[in-house]
Formats: C-alpha cells, sequence, structure tokens
C-alpha cells in the first residue's frame, strides 16, 4: 500500500508543479494531495516536500488556518479569467461556456473566501 500512496503524491507533485505556470491546474490543492499521499508512504519524501522553501509554505499555510496567500488568490484569479476568455476565444459552444463559467466562479468564491495567510 505504501507503493500505491508513494506513486499518487509523486503524480500529484508533478501536477502540482505543472500547475505553477500552466493555467486552470490547480497547484495548491495538488500540493496538498501529495503531502497527504506521502504522509501514508514515505517520511522522508513528506517532510522534503512540507520543508520545501517554495512548496512548504502554501501546504503550511492551508494546514494551519486554511489559508491562501493573497499573490496566490490574485494569480489564481488571472489564470481563471484567461482560461475563460481562451475558451470564448476558441468560440466554444455556449452550453461549455456556460458550464465553465459557473465552475470558475465557484473556484473564484471559494478561493477569496479563504482567510488570508
Amino acid at each position: 500500500m505504501r507503493v500505491f500512496w508513494f506513486i499518487c503524491g509523486v503524480l500529484s507533485l508533478g501536477l502540482g508543479i505543472l500547475g505553477i505556470p500552466l493555467p486552470g491546474l490547480p497547484t495548491v490543492p495538488l500540493l496538498l494531495l501529495a503531502a497527504f499521499c506521502f504522509a501514508r508512504s514515505s517520511d522522508r519524501a513528506h517532510n522534503w516536500l512540507i520543508n520545501h522553501p517554495r512548496l512548504g509554505p502554501p501546504i503550511a499555510d492551508w494546514n494551519r488556518n486554511g489559508a491562501i496567500r493573497k499573490p496566490a488568490k490574485i494569480a489564481a484569479s488571472v489564470c481563471i479569467c484567461a482560461s475563460f476568455l481562451i475558451s470564448l476565444l476558441l468560440g466554444l459552444p455556449a452550453y461549455a461556456l456556460v458550464l465553465q463559467a459557473i465552475t470558475l466562479c465557484c473556484v473564484a468564491l471559494f478561493i477569496w473566501t479563504r482567510p488570508h495567510a
């Protein structure tokens, strides 16, 4: 079972790192998932992740009080807007745009109702 959790942790971490430059791929939730998986598989990987100078602070902020740093909220909002704009420019069907708009608004609402770190 430890191997399964470790593989899930590595995949989550990889996707989380890809999410840094890619709009629409949520970085922090994937880092949280990686930390969860590593906690069940490898103390070394878990400690590396939560103590990492760039990847660790968002995890610590969330674990402490469910907080998201303001620059991360702004970056997420920009990515949300960019994702929707790209969909508009690609000429997606109206039903897809409505579903995307509802989903993205819910995500933005969740992000902005979290406390600031």
